[in-house]
């Protein structure tokens, strides 16, 4: 490199300069070439041009209108019908959790005492209350009419509390003798207008009639209430006790909202209407065509109109989702999107008319046309004087830009060389770069020198960030350690666990999915004549679960230990879980107390999994029966216990749900054929061995796939009660 007046020959400053010359008559050389070349024939490619535009204009409002009608109509109508879905899915859960409470009056009534339920009170109207009603002719006096009112009123509580909490507009227990227990706010709409109560025909109502039919949840067509008289959709469910229908539960659910809502959709020519799944329109804001709603009984079955696309539409609507679809109906196109409402077979149904929806496009075109118009007119006025304005700015901008270049390429490489020796200089400790005074350029140089400061910075700063997050990882990582020690140091780990005693062989394990986990086992004599055997499993994962875990464990050996049954004890832990549970956690037992000198048991199970029961010489079976609910989800419910007997060579194997549910790469579950199989393996292995062919199979099924739930299992095996020792001692 030489430098001649301050201009150094080969270097950056040489090369910025000639750069910026040459990419300037590049420019001017193309740009004169471009407008001589466009002056003759601009007129021509105007035209051309102008009918392309349209053209493309046209093409892409269009594809952009059915672009945004097919994400938003499609959503639109999806949300609609899943809102509606999850509308009468609040009936069905208010009808469910009915039904299993009143399954459970029904198999134990002398758990539950008589509580009165008392007729409609006009004086209570806009207050929520329990009313009986009944047919014509029902003897309120008859002694078993009497006592099936009892039973059924223990649900007054939580039928006031599920209509005053959940989105229906009545739920009722009706009884196959004529009478039933409804729950409202408007007693007033029972009287007629003489003040004298109107009877109900129960039995004959559609979601009675219909429910018993189906024996299983169903739901009404669209109807009138018996008192208000409003539109309504009833959902109903039978209960059965020892194969006889013992009740039917149902909720009404008044439409008012809904027809308001479908009454209200009309909107720049489109609209919203629902059919039933009979294809009949049951709610329409159209007072005519094919959309109108009428009567059941003269309403079309559009699955069947002489419109082919408009029956395969609504086929299709009231199975899945359709997207947005064309349909020509009575001569006229529309753009038409459905969804299926699942829970009761209906389907939301979207308009629009495709001449409202091309409208805008129309309009666009139109205003295209007068905006292109007008340009052509100014251009062809000024490209005459664009012409001699064009040489002269020429010239011009040639001048300028050779001085430009020579002093912007002098600016440019003076600062550049200062920050280039300032970096070669940086390392070892020195490894902060500031922005002097020479590098303030105002330009990317000065971005440039910036950036070299906020990198050094940065990078003494991250070095500090590693110390600290290294140091703060060790400590999370030792505590951790230390919660999981200390949930394991609460579980019973040594075994055997009572050397002595020879009367039966026991081993348990557990493999937590995190570091600590919400799975429990336990065991513990509770005299010398008995031994408790405990498995659980806490909602949830995790610490909040551990410290379930914990606190459950004790309270359920302390209420043991204390004399209790296994019912009595479930049910005071229940009761205590139950205060400040703002958590909502709940934990899933599975409790025996078994008599170790006669074999005899008594085994209660809270919501847990099925236990494995083999007896000597024979294969593990699962051993099912109706299980209580789980600890901690509901105040003050009964637990059932059952006696079992072991004898000598029986095993009893139980387990949580971690063992049943482990799922390999492909999503699929061990399940319980699996752990019978792994179990039946070698069924007379001793209870170690027991549970580690369990965990081998589950480790070879699962090939690594990552464990999302707990794995606890114990194995107890009765040997029989202990020989005396006279019996194993010859006589002298």
């Amino acid at each position: 490199m030489k430098k001649v007046r301050n201009i150094v020959i080969g270097g950056i400053q040489q090369k910025v300069f000639n750069l910026v010359l040459i990419t300037v008559l590049l420019i001017m050389a193309a740009y004169t070439a471009v407008v001589i070349y466009q002056s003759g024939s601009l007129n021509r490619l105007m035209e051309e041009t102008n009918e392309q535009q349209r053209q493309s204009i046209s093409d892409i409002s269009r594809g952009t209108m059915d672009s945004v009608l097919d994400a938003s109509f499609t959503e639109s109508t999806q949300m609609q019908a899943y809102i509606a879905d999850s509308y009468f899915g609040g009936a069905e859960n208010v009808v469910r959790m009915l039904g299993d409470y009143a399954g459970h009056l029904f198999a134990d009534p002398e758990a539950y005492g008589l509580r009165a339920v008392s007729l409609p009170d006009k004086a209570r109207d806009g207050e929520i209350s329990a009313q009986l009603l009944t047919e014509e002719g029902v003897d309120l006096n008859d002694p078993r009419i009497r006592a099936e009112l009892g039973l059924i009123g223990n649900m007054t509580d939580m039928m006031t509390a599920l209509y005053r909490n959940a989105n229906v507009d009545s739920c009722y227990v009706a009884l196959p003798s004529g009478v039933m227990l409804l729950v409202d706010d408007h007693p007033s709409s029972k009287f007629d207008e003489a003040g004298k109560l109107r009877s109900i025909p129960i039995r004959e109502r559609a979601w009675y009639t219909g429910a018993v039919e189906k024996g299983e949840l169903c739901y009404t067509d669209v109807t009138r209430d018996h008192y208000t008289g409003e539109i309504s959709v009833m959902c109903a469910l039978p209960v059965y006790h020892e194969g006889r229908l013992a009740a039917v539960i149902g909720a009404d659910l008044f439409m008012n909202n809904m027809s308001a809502a479908v009454s209200a959709s009309v909107k720049d020519g489109s609209f919203v209407c629902i059919i039933n799944e009979k294809g009949h329109v049951v709610f329409s804001p159209q007072a005519e065509g094919a959309f109108r709603a009428m009567p059941d009984e003269q309403a079309q079955d559009l699955r069947e109109s002489a419109d082919k696309d408009l029956a395969e539409f609504v086929k299709t609507a009231l199975k899945e989702n359709t997207g947005v679809r064309t349909a020509a109906i009575s001569g006229e196109s529309y753009y038409m999107a459905g969804a299926p409402i699942s829970r009761v077979g209906w389907a939301i149904v979207g308009v629009v008319s495709k001449e409202a929806m091309d409208q805008p496009t129309v309009m666009l075109e139109t205003q295209y046309d007068n905006i292109q118009q007008g340009a052509v007119e100014r251009m062809q006025s000024g490209l005459g004087m664009a012409k001699v304005m064009i040489i002269v700015l020429l010239i011009l901008v040639f001048a300028l830009c050779a001085s430009a270049a020579l002093a912007v390429s002098k600016r440019i490489v003076k600062p550049l060389e200062a920050i280039t020796k300032r970096v070669s200089s940086l390392g070892g400790n020195d490894l902060q770069f500031f922005v002097e005074k020479e590098f303030r350029t105002g330009d990317e140089i000065e971005v440039l020198a910036e950036s070299f400061a906020a990198l050094s910075a940065k990078t003494l700063q991250y070095v500090e960030q590693v110390k600290h997050v290294t140091a703060e990882k060790e400590r999370i990582g030792a505590e951790l350690k230390m919660a999981t020690e200390i949930q394991a140091s609460q579980l019973p780990r040594l075994f055997p666990p009572f050397p002595t005693r020879t009367e039966f062989d026991i081993f348990a394990s557990m493999d937590p999915a995190k570091e600590v986990g919400g799975d429990f086992y336990d065991f513990f004599l509770v005299n010398d004549d008995h031994i408790a055997l405990v498995m659980a499993d806490v909602s949830g994962k995790g610490v909040p679960a551990a410290l379930f875990m914990m606190v459950s464990r004790v309270l359920i050996k302390s209420r043991l230990q204390s004399g209790e049954t296994p019912s009595e004890a479930l049910k005071n832990v229940n009761n205590q879980l139950c205060e400040g549970n703002n958590a909502g956690l709940f934990v899933t037992v599975w409790l025996a107390v078994l008599e170790i000198s006669t074999g005899k048991g008594i085994a209660a199970n809270a919501g847990h999994e099925h236990p494995a029961l083999r007896r000597a010489n024979g294969p593990y079976e699962l051993v099912t029966y109706r299980h209580s609910v789980a600890v901690a989800a509901m105040e003050d419910v009964p637990f059932k216990q059952h006696e079992f007997q072991l004898h000598p060579g029986d095993s009893v194997f139980v387990y949580t749900d971690g063992v049943a549910e482990a799922t390999n790469e492909n999503k699929e579950l061990f399940g319980t054929d699996r752990m019978l199989a792994a179990l039946n393996r070698d069924p007379d292995a001793i209870p170690q061995q027991v549970l580690k062919n369990v965990q081998q199979d589950i480790d070879a099924f699962v090939a690594g796939a990552e464990q999302f739930d707990d794995i606890t299992m114990l194995c107890l095996k009765y040997n029989g009660p202990k020989k005396r020792a006279r019996e194993n001692h010859t006589e002298k």
